[in-house]
């Protein structure tokens, strides 16, 4: 999966450079104390082909910020992580304090509502000062992936798996969920002998537990991979986004008798308290609110209303 969104999503100029035969994964948790954060960060390694002759581990390091609200502190944040992952390497004698640091290249995978806003490079962050001091300031970039900012017609041209979860999870509504989930099935059966079993499988899991989140009302138990019954899956998510579709009328039909109410009791009790009417309509049963305009011009309190 990691190797999916390099590919999909990093420059193609650095793609290219990179052998993902040789991707690990480095374990620990290298976030300070600064911060007390619950996110876990993800450190791989991969080589990378400088020249023709030579070729040089580079680190990944993935920042999983899976939250809604923008982190404004996200340069100074990537600063701590990787001073502190450098002084693990030392610690652990990875590395000589003579020897050259390894390069990392950092990355945000972000996946919350609104776009993400905040500078991506902590120079950025540094008031101005005069150009004599300008060599002297901190100089830290990261890679942004936001989800939520790739369109409909961007993701489907990015021919990877990983393509179809981002347009899963900036799905709207059930049609294009399905979609989704279909493209994501042709893309997996075109991929090679052991890597399309696993993807499969990832995959299949990573949507069951999203489908789950989202509440939908389907038969996924029964599916081992997406490529299995695509149209199986479909038809229930058809089914489920009916159910969805009549639920929404439900409570949109239930909002505005709530709202009709409120009005034409705020203007038969002018002093009333708003918070304590909109609280009853709340509780109020539909035979309740559809006696209220009935009753509304008989009733001398709110009281005597409900």
């Amino acid at each position: 999966m990691v190797q999916q969104l390099i590919e999909g999503f990093v420059l193609k100029d650095i793609v290219e450079r990179l052998d993902f035969n040789t991707l690990k994964q480095h374990s620990g948790h290298y976030i300070t104390p600064v911060f007390d954060t619950k996110e876990e960060d993800v450190v791989w390694s991969v080589k990378a082909q400088l020249s023709e002759n030579e070729s040089i581990e580079i680190y990944l390091y993935i920042l999983l910020e899976f939250q809604s609200k923008i982190d404004h502190t996200m340069p100074v944040r990537f600063m701590h992580y990787i001073a502190n992952f450098y002084s693990h390497l030392y610690k652990n004698k990875q590395l000589k304090p003579t020897e050259f640091l390894p390069p990392v290249f950092p990355i945000v995978l972000y996946n919350g509502n609104s776009r993400w806003m905040a500078k991506t490079n902590i120079v950025d962050m540094i008031h101005s000062v005069p150009d004599i001091l300008k060599p002297y300031q901190p100089h830290l970039k990261y890679y942004l992936i936001d989800e939520g900012g790739y369109s409909e017609i961007q993701l489907e041209q990015i021919s990877t798996p990983l393509s179809a979860v981002f347009s899963l999870e900036n799905a709207k509504d059930g049609e294009k969920m399905i979609q989704a989930i279909l493209r994501a099935s042709q893309i997996i059966q075109l991929q090679q002998g052991e890597r399309r079993e696993v993807i499969d499988k990832v995959l299949t899991r990573w949507l069951k537990r999203h489908l789950q989140r989202l509440g939908a009302e389907v038969n996924i138990e029964t599916i081992e991979n997406i490529t299995e019954n695509p149209s199986m899956l479909a038809e229930n998510l058809e089914n489920w986004k009916e159910v969805l579709v009549q639920q929404g009328k439900q409570e949109g039909l239930q909002k505005g008798k709530e709202a009709f109410a409120k009005g034409i009791i705020l203007s038969r009790f002018k002093d009333a308290d708003v918070s304590k009417v909109e609280s009853l309509l709340e509780q109020a049963d539909e035979e309740t609110l559809e006696q209220i305009k009935e009753r509304i011009f008989v009733v001398q309190s709110l009281e005597e209303l409900f």
